[in-house]
């Protein structure tokens, strides 16, 4: 495995990596309804790109698949990360993230992540700043904000 920086060029790998890895994954903490709403299968290809490349971000590649990725802003606050379901459990998470923190000088580390997430987090020094209900469509998602301070 290695990583390498985002190219716009992995804009659609991306977006279908988060909807298969969403809709598989995170199937065992959230509902289908809720799973459908988080990841629609419909995403702003320009946005996403746009935002990208604005942070700092990270492609995970393994025997020529993208397997992962993961993005950061200048402030610190970890947007993305996600592991192909095929590639979880292999260090893949914990290397892009150790490679996004890194590339901030923020003392804190700040992200939103599912239930599913929660316990990677956590062995990787994150705590739990508070749980919290978001909204998409109507339907209430359980995540948490949580920090690392290094």
């Amino acid at each position: 495995m290695f990583l390498r920086r985002y190219e716009p060029e992995d804009c659609r790998a991306l977006s279908e990596l988060f909807y298969e890895t969403v809709h598989s994954v995170n199937a065992k903490d959230y509902t289908k309804q809720q799973l459908d709403v988080w990841a629609t299968g419909r995403v702003d290809l320009e946005q996403w790109n746009r935002s990208f490349m604005e942070h700092v971000t990270y492609v995970a590649v393994e025997n020529g698949v993208v397997a992962g990725f993961g993005d950061i802003d200048n402030t610190g606050y970890l947007d993305r990360l996600y592991v192909h379901k095929d590639y979880q459990r292999k260090g893949i998470a914990k290397a892009i993230c150790e490679k996004l923190e890194q590339s901030v000088e923020s003392k804190t580390i700040t992200t939103h992540t599912s239930v599913t997430a929660r316990p990677f987090f956590e062995k990787i020094g994150y705590h739990v700043v508070k749980e919290q209900q978001v909204e998409r469509q109507g339907i209430l998602l359980t995540n948490y904000v949580m920090e690392k301070h290094r």
